[in-house]
């Protein structure tokens, strides 16, 4: 009889990770332990995964307040900073503004709205459209934002981020004025020194200010690129993908870590006998239907992987054949029709073929990152590994 589980995507305890630790023993001797119980019998192309944070915290990828805002007056003066396109959020961003407001003397935050870039609303389209504010061309002042929505609280975490960003900036003995503005280009009308914390249209706003006359811009990316007095860093991202860790200090995104995919990979190789692919993963790609929220908040899905997990699915629709190139058969001759259609895949892309069309043209690695990001969580699961069987299977494998 054929084998009637697919794909399965299993969290996996492990120890509390501390800085220093042999993350690639730990993550095999996790996955070993799973195996002695019986909860994993492991099969080539299967894919183990671990949460970025757990290989952040294990390099000891660290920054403090103090860090950044060294980085930040060295490399944008220390006077008037305009701030633009962060993020909502106490654990992505609050810890960075601390710092970038120590760093300078006066902060212009310039906020995008309705919603930040990953989908934190600060205000409602209906209500925006009974003001007649058009966010492709207005600049609104705090003031003018106030008379218009009122004091809004985020739905989920209850916080009024105009007012927390601001108090935030002024404990930090800093000046703060707040715009509300998708242009980048706005925050020219106030100062020429700008970082922008857009994620994934960061290279976009810095071509833009740049054009427009702008005298210093560093994106997120570009703050904490090398180590501040013995402090982690990232060269790549800087403090795109960081955490809050303390009330002073964040946990970067992890750094270097091809090197430990694969080294985790021959070590399972060694102990099962197996092809087992590997991958650390943060944020996946998805999006709340309520709170509208995408899981976007990371400059990639995953930042490290073996080459086994490169490239997109190269999948038929079985619905889209069942109902047209074999919409005359049904029971046993259907089933082998389409395992028949299967196999004849030749490997060559299927991309623009109809019987193609609905499936999934994204990429293996952001793929499987959402499906382990939703599978691990984000609070007390205990699981920041995760490993999933049957993947690459389809309909012909028994």
């Amino acid at each position: 009889m054929s084998r009637m589980i697919g794909t399965v995507s299993m969290g996996v305890r492990a120890p509390i990770i501390r800085e220093g630790d042999d993350l690639a023993r730990i993550v095999v001797e996790s996955i070993q332990a799973a195996m002695a119980e019986g909860s994993i019998v492991p099969r080539d192309r299967d894919v183990v995964a671990m949460t970025e944070a757990i290989v952040a915290r294990s390099q000891g990828n660290y920054a403090s307040v103090e860090n950044i805002a060294e980085d930040v007056r060295a490399k944008l003066g220390g006077d008037t900073v305009g701030v633009i396109f962060p993020i909502l959020s106490r654990n992505r961003f609050a810890i960075c503004l601390r710092g970038i407001a120590k760093g300078c003397k006066k902060v212009v935050l310039m906020l995008s709205y309705p919603s930040d870039e990953v989908g934190n609303h600060l205000i409602d389209w209906d209500l925006m459209d009974k003001n007649n504010v058009d966010p492709y061309r207005d600049v609104l002042s705090e003031e003018q934002y106030r008379s218009m929505f009122g004091y809004i609280k985020h739905p989920f975490t209850g916080v009024d981020y105009v007012e927390y960003y601001s108090e935030l900036i002024r404990n930090c003995g800093a000046e703060v004025e707040i715009i509300f503005a998708n242009d980048c280009r706005a925050i020219l009308d106030y100062t020429k020194n700008v970082i922008n914390c857009d994620i994934h249209t960061r290279e976009r706003t810095k071509r833009l200010l740049k054009s427009a006359g702008a005298e210093r811009v560093f994106g997120l990316d570009e703050i904490m690129t090398e180590s501040i007095g013995g402090s982690g860093y990232n060269a790549r991202y800087g403090l795109l993908g960081s955490n809050k860790s303390t009330e002073d200090t964040v946990k970067l995104f992890p750094r270097e870590c091809q090197d430990l995919v694969e080294d985790i990979q021959a070590r399972l190789l060694e102990v099962t006998g197996k092809h087992i692919e590997v991958m650390v993963y943060g944020d996946g790609a998805f999006k709340d239907p309520v709170g509208k929220i995408w899981e976007l908040a990371d400059p990639v899905v995953s930042p490290a992987y073996t080459a086994g997990l490169e490239g997109t699915p190269n999948e038929l629709k079985l619905k889209y054949l069942a109902d047209n190139d074999f919409a005359g058969l049904s029971g046993e001759a259907l089933r082998d029709a389409i395992k028949g259609a299967i196999q004849q895949k030749d490997g060559s892309s299927l991309v623009g073929k109809m019987a193609a069309q609905g499936t999934t043209p994204r990429r293996l690695t952001d793929l499987i990152g959402s499906l382990c990001d939703l599978t691990s969580g984000s609070g007390d699961k205990g699981t920041p590994i995760v490993y999933i069987q049957g993947y690459f299977d389809n309909y012909t494998n028994d």
